[in-house]
């Protein structure tokens, strides 16, 4: 089984991540933050990943750093759980209607991080929570688990809507490319020979 536990202590946030990629979507989450807490189970969910997040931030303050640092933390734990990558399909790519709204995923576990991010928010807040937060959140995310991501809203009225779809086309694109390739035998998915 191919796990991971990450524990991430700063002076702003203590998070803690433990992840299981050969899951069932199996989510406890708890970061303060309901609409990040409902996003992260539906990640769970769709992306098969059983996944434990306990996250105590300066909410005081703003959800910036307990936003951005459960991703930083999440990413580390697939990285970690991927290993060398051996044998997994690498690549992955989902497109998720939700009512209104069509968004894409496209991913590449190439150990070569990177964000495009087309996604516009037609509300600055959902809640208390400002909506530029989710793209630090896809940015820490890609940054830590070594992907190649790219994720765009087609279209879509409903702020709500266009994040959730997001969240899940990431989801659906990681559980395509953490899977284990049975053609492959083994083998890194690359000419290079590593990732």
């Amino acid at each position: 089984m191919r796990k991971a536990k990450i524990q991430r202590d700063t002076k702003e946030t203590k998070i803690s991540v433990e992840l299981n990629l050969d899951g069932t979507g199996a989510a406890e989450i708890a970061t303060g933050i309901g609409f990040l807490d409902h996003m992260l189970e539906s990640f769970a969910k769709h992306s098969a990943i059983d996944l434990k997040v306990k996250a105590v931030g300066d909410l005081h303050i703003d959800m910036h750093h307990t936003t951005e640092d459960t991703g930083i933390a999440i990413g580390q734990a697939v990285k970690q759980a991927l290993g060398d990558f051996a044998g997994v399909r690498r690549f992955g790519h989902a497109y998720i209607p939700m009512d209104e709204t069509l968004s894409r995923a496209a991913l590449d576990l190439s150990n070569r991080p990177y964000l495009i991010w087309h996604v516009k928010l037609p509300r600055p807040k959902l809640g208390d929570m400002d909506t530029e937060l989710f793209k630090e959140w896809f940015h820490a995310f890609a940054m830590n688990a070594g992907a190649c991501l790219h994720v765009e809203n087609l279209y879509g009225d409903n702020t709500h809507h266009i994040v959730e779809s997001c969240y899940k086309a990431l989801a659906r694109a990681l559980r395509h490319a953490v899977e284990i390739d049975p053609r492959l035998a083994g083998a890194i998915p690359s000419t290079k020979g590593s990732l």
